[in-house]
């Protein structure tokens, strides 16, 4: 029997622990994300944030007066900040170039995912905070969701047994005309959305050997880049890992779904990830577990992925600065690594696939 079967399933990890002495934060964009997640987060850890910085300066002084903030600026030069400051930076892809290369020599920065608009645009960016010694993680908040906390926790714990499957579900109807920047993206599902399920699948998993991808537009998308997609990861000769995402889902909640599937010799979970039905107000996370062949259990959880994951990014870069974590559990560098799954998956994407003889009745 597992050991933690044993004992009890509702005491599996789930949260990220408080820095001791949180330090000021200064957020850069003023985007939904920062009003959907990001503020509502700090508020709830009693966190300050000291200034928001954005170029459209109605928008940040609307957010700030919103949240209380004292400080609203259209630039980091005229805003207020010091020595200790965190910089959450929340901006388009396109812009994380110039916004790292004006972040102060040394700083403690959580960039938004994804990072970059590509691999080379990645390494661009990595090399950047190389350069200026910028102590940085990436905002892949998934990682810290209560429910994947717990799940980290079964897998690595060996609850599950050896992984033999995973499979991430979407089908929903995804609002993207909120987010007008990605009229102008070539790229659109696997840089932005599904890169949260390939990290979490990385971190989760280890390292694919090989991809395979297609990433299509809607018609009715309104000239988006592809969002939609299906992806088969390699992580051995046992183990079965597929993505399947359909963010023009519009015939209802009944059929919709958004869930990751985790499969072992041993046991299984399966996790709702709530958020994607009826974005942003979403719905409940859930997780269930089943393990050595007893039933399945509902596992009550203190919170869902949006906004409470948001909690994990910023406590562990605030520790880690403050030398309360020994380490980052998203660093800017594994990131990279996020990214260039996302590069081979659109390599497939473009050149991927055997093609079909044009003629099957001659084959016959």
């Amino acid at each position: 029997m597992s050991a933690l079967i044993s004992t009890d399933l509702g005491s599996l990890p789930q949260s990220w622990p408080l820095p001791a002495s949180p330090r000021p934060i200064t957020i850069l964009g003023a985007g939904s994300i920062v009003a959907d997640a990001h503020l509502p987060t700090y508020r709830a850890l009693g966190f300050t944030v000291e200034a928001i910085v954005d170029p459209d300066l109605g928008r940040a002084k609307a957010l700030a007066d919103h949240w209380g903030i004292a400080h609203a600026s259209a630039t980091l030069a005229s805003s207020s900040w010091h020595a200790e400051t965190i910089f959450d930076v929340a901006v388009p892809p396109q812009a994380l170039d110039n916004v790292l290369a004006s972040l102060p020599s040394g700083a403690a920065v959580l960039v938004q995912k994804p990072l970059g608009l590509d691999l080379a645009h990645a390494t661009r960016l990595r090399r950047i905070t190389h350069e200026r010694g910028l102590r940085a993680a990436v905002n892949f908040q998934l990682r810290f969701a209560p429910s994947m906390i717990a799940l980290g926790h079964l897998v690595r714990s060996g609850a599950l047994g050896a992984l033999t499957d995973l499979e991430v579900r979407v089908a929903c109807a995804m609002p993207w005309h909120q987010w007008p920047f990605l009229k102008s993206l070539e790229r659109i599902e696997f840089t932005q959305h599904s890169i949260h399920y390939l990290d979490l699948l990385r971190w989760l998993a280890g390292e694919p050997r090989r991809v395979w991808g297609r990433a299509v537009p809607h018609p009715a998308a309104g000239g988006l880049a592809g969002t939609r997609s299906t992806a088969i990861l390699d992580l051995g000769d046992h183990v079965r890992c597929t993505l399947s995402m359909n963010h023009h889902h519009t015939h209802g909640p009944r059929h919709e779904a958004s869930e990751l599937r985790v499969e072992g010799t041993r046991g299984a979970a399966v996790v709702r990830m709530g958020v994607n039905l009826d974005y942003p107000v979403g719905q409940p996370d859930s997780l269930e577990v089943a393990l050595d062949g007893q039933a399945w259990r509902d596992i009550p959880l203190v919170g869902s992925w949006f906004p409470t994951a948001f909690r994990g990014p910023m406590c562990n870069l605030q520790r880690f600065v403050a030398g309360e974590d020994a380490a980052l559990l998203s660093p800017l560098d594994d990131a990279w690594r996020s990214m260039q799954l996302v590069e081979a998956l659109y390599e497939s994407s473009a050149h991927g696939g055997t093609p079909l003889p044009p003629d099957l009745e001659q084959h016959r």
